[in-house]
């Protein structure tokens, strides 16, 4: 499935480089096409500032499901 940007995300695996964890909720802010499809993902803190924006691969994130 291809996704669009500002979709809501979650991380789908630890990336310790990053200082993320599996389950953390992002922000889809850019897609690049080329060499190969990937996603750059905004994590921000409870201030809403940005912590990470890593390019992750398809396999790397999954759906967000709203608790409610």
């Amino acid at each position: 499935m291809r996704r669009k940007e500002l979709e809501v995300v979650v991380l789908a695996e630890d990336l310790p480089d990053e200082g993320l964890t599996k389950g953390m909720v992002g922000t889809i802010v850019h897609i690049h096409e080329q060499p190969y499809l990937a996603y750059m993902v905004e994590f921000v803190d409870d201030q809403g500032r940005t912590t990470a924006m890593p390019d992750l691969l398809p396999e790397q994130i999954t759906d967000y499901v709203s608790p409610e």
